[in-house]
């Protein structure tokens, strides 16, 4: 049987480590490509096999629904007597793509696990959301990972390089990369993100272009693609579940489903990375409570009179400020109510 060099899809010795009190000669370990209704499909170094869940992930599941495998995971694998192959474990998580999913006592859903960067994918046709780069932004900083920001469709305008300019401003230290799948722009600067042993993943809304670009970097049509309406640029979801692409030359990508609405979870760290500009003002200010209204010694209220900070920008900001207060309160609530719900 020909074997998988995992090493090309980022198992290193941080994990070998966490894998080695398990290691019997009755498991492997392996890494999630798809989970889908309790179901991974894994790839080991001997191929990939279909595995349910069993052991000590059953019960973390049963727990903590965001401790589910994931597309990312990497995985301890048993084989049973009578070749039934379970799930046990997941490793330890080295980053982690998790928004908050509806419903009043919302918890985390997980898009992703141990990838390297996250690519906010936003098209350029018909026109770039400032908010949904924004929200996404925080979701990838608070990830954990490292953040890019792909400007999809760059050949629907005429000066792709000024929109990336003028979106750079809403992500500050991030690289913005407009690529052209269709002319081939752009894709050897993303490819810099995928080397082997690397993971990247693509976030983003549905018709983003997501899957197209994971079918560039793999070279070959691995992941359906649906034709999107021109009138207004939106699609159906191609991509329904989240899928792990092992590249040829080593690395892989992630494409997660499209999402049309991002709920923040408790993201402040994240935040504040993805609106840098606003927080370093903030820091500026006379008071450290200051509330930048009317406040004396304000910088943030400098910076609105004298034009460097955008209004829009500021309210952005206090918008998912207050969402990620909201969403803090509710989860100390939960935390506090749940050995009660346990006894009852």
């Amino acid at each position: 049987m020909s074997s998988f060099d995992l090493s090309q899809l980022g198992w290193d010795e941080t994990f070998a480590s966490s894998f080695r009190r398990y290691d019997r000669s009755d498991t492997v370990p392996g890494r999630v490509l798809r989970a889908d209704r309790g179901i991974s499909t894994v790839l080991t170094a001997g191929g990939v096999t279909r595995a349910g869940l069993g052991g000590n992930a059953l019960l973390e599941a049963a727990r903590d629904p965001a401790l589910l495998p994931c597309a990312g995971d990497w995985v301890v694998l048993r084989t049973w007597p009578d070749r039934r192959v379970t799930l046990e474990l997941v490793l330890p998580r080295r980053t982690t793509l998790i928004r908050r999913t509806a419903g009043k006592d919302a918890s985390g859903q997980v898009l992703a696990a141990n990838m390297d960067t996250v690519a906010v994918v936003e098209p350029i046709f018909p026109e770039p959301s400032d908010a949904r780069v924004e929200r996404l932004l925080a979701l990838a900083w608070e990830s954990g990972a490292d953040p890019l920001l792909v400007l999809t469709k760059s050949d629907t305008t005429a000066a792709p390089e000024a929109v990336a300019r003028q979106l750079a401003e809403l992500a500050p230290g991030v690289p913005v990369i407009p690529v052209s799948v269709q002319r081939g722009r752009g894709l050897d600067r993303l490819r810099e993100f995928v080397t082997p042993g690397r993971t990247l993943a693509l976030l983003g809304r549905s018709g983003a272009g997501k899957s197209t670009l994971a079918n560039a970097l793999a070279g070959t049509a691995v992941m359906p693609v649906q034709a999107i309406r021109d009138a207004d640029g939106k699609g159906r979801h191609t991509t329904a579940y989240r899928n792990l692409v092992p590249l040829p030359g080593g690395g892989a990508v992630i494409d997660t489903p499209g999402i049309r609405g991002v709920g923040l979870l408790d993201t402040e760290s994240g935040l504040d990375r993805a609106f840098a500009d606003v927080a370093e003002l903030a820091g500026q200010c006379r008071f450290d409570d200051c509330g930048h209204d009317a406040e004396p010694g304000c910088a943030v209220q400098a910076a609105l009179v004298d034009g460097t900070l955008p209004p829009r920008r500021l309210a952005s900001w206090r918008k998912l400020h207050r969402e990620v207060a909201v969403e803090s309160r509710r989860r100390s609530v939960r935390l506090a109510t749940a050995p009660r719900r346990r006894h009852h």
